[in-house]
């Protein structure tokens, strides 16, 4: 398509505006690394509308994008325009102007007659302050995701080089813009995520030991009536102690969801962990790793790191030990975590007994640690520490691919 074919007539046109082709690759290669680093869009488009603006000398620029509905294309990003004519310009129809041309045909549009754009703004900006308007296509993987917008106070003429120099900057603002889109996506699935999981671990922790409470009360009940003294008592002393376990699950729980994972990573974490666990408990615990280059997703740190913290809270409530150790290793592209005591190993269960309902709660501790393990894709097992004392529990799962097939 030609310069003269994307121009609507109606207005004379100055001298082509070519672009510097060093500043042109700056540009660009700014643009890309700005795609790599920038989480906030908002920011990413005012920045570079503003250098485009200036490179191709006009007096502002916009960003459009399409709607879900496909019927609208909403304003994400603007600068240069009078804040009365943005809040005009917030939604407009996908087939408005050249802006819907733009976005229909996959072309860059330029127009110097401006009635439609005026009518649909109802404002004196278009012809009296803005003279020409240049549409470019923001497009991802053939797919065209809105429009940007030059709005130049005179009408001229744009080389090839520039209109070219257009089109690749609006391809990359489209992979910005998808980026974004996928970035929400993700965060509303790990919202979901987190969600089922506090569902799951509220369900483990407090919801077995409200159905415990149920049935003693419910027995308390029938030994009142039969006034049965001596057992009454002994279902009140039931409930007054699983009152104060419900009490003590809900703080590790609370504990456990406020203990996010480190921003430097999973070694870095468990490294506090060890620090604090021998502060709070007086067990001597080694950290031993023999993976220095571990390489997980942040979803997989967040499961070993929970799954570590739940076996050293058992240590801690359980074992009576007096030195634990935990080890990071890796063969034939499986991750194994141990954690391991030189305790006495967690009771038995033994129904209406504080033992038995301190090992209750350690049997909902290993039900939460097997669902995040097999969200790993692995298993945990639980046997006796070598030498035949304490307690082990041994965290398998498979090592991420990496694109080569190679495990990571």
């Amino acid at each position: 398509m030609t310069q003269q074919q994307e121009r609507a007539s109606g207005a004379s046109v100055g001298p082509a505006v070519e672009p510097d082709p060093v500043p042109a690759l700056d540009i660009l290669s700014r643009i890309t690394a700005s795609l790599a680093g920038e989480d906030d869009l908002e920011a990413l488009l005012e920045r570079f509308l503003g250098t485009i603006v200036v490179l191709a000398g006009a007096r502002g620029g916009a960003v459009r994008v399409l709607a879900n509905n496909g019927l609208e294309m909403r304003l994400v990003g603007a600068v240069g325009m009078p804040a009365d004519v943005i809040r005009r310009e917030l939604v407009v129809r996908h087939d408005c102007g050249i802006c819907g041309q733009a976005a229909h045909d996959d072309e860059i549009r330029q127009a110097t007659e401006l009635a439609v754009c005026r009518l649909q703004c109802g404002h004196t900006y278009f012809g009296a302050h803005c003279n020409q308007v240049v549409a470019v296509p923001l497009k991802h993987k053939g797919k065209v995701l809105g429009v940007y917008n030059l709005f130049l106070d005179a009408g001229r003429e744009f080389a090839p080089e520039l209109l070219g120099l257009l089109r690749a900057i609006g391809e990359l603002l489209g992979l910005a813009l998808e980026n974004d889109r996928l970035s929400r996506e993700n965060l509303r699935m790990s919202l979901m995520n987190e969600r089922q999981m506090l569902a799951s671990e509220v369900h483990d922790s407090l919801a077995q030991t409200l159905v415990y409470m149920g049935t003693r009360v419910s027995l308390l009940r029938d030994a009142v009536t039969g006034h049965d003294e001596a057992r009454a008592t002994t279902y009140v002393d039931d409930l007054e102690r699983e009152v104060d376990n419900a009490h003590l699950s809900l703080r590790e729980l609370l504990t456990h969801f406020r203990n996010r994972m480190d921003p430097e990573g999973l070694l870095h974490a468990l490294q506090g962990v060890v620090a604090e666990f021998r502060d709070r408990t007086g067990v001597a615990l080694d950290f031993v790793n023999h993976v220095p280059d571990l390489e997980l997703k942040v979803e997989q740190e967040v499961q070993v790191f929970h799954i570590v913290q739940e076996a050293l809270a058992n240590i801690g409530r359980h074992a009576r030990a007096l030195r634990a150790r935990l080890i990071l290793d890796k063969n034939d592209g499986v991750y194994e975590v141990i954690i391991q005591d030189d305790g006495g190993g967690m009771p038995a269960v033994a129904p209406a007994s504080g033992e038995g309902v301190r090992a209750q709660r350690g049997h909902f501790g290993m039900s939460i640690m097997q669902e995040r393990a097999r969200r790993l894709g692995g298993e945990i097992t639980v046997g006796r520490s070598v030498g035949g004392k304490g307690t082990m529990v041994r965290l398998r799962f498979p090592a991420a691919k990496t694109r080569s097939g190679v495990g990571a």
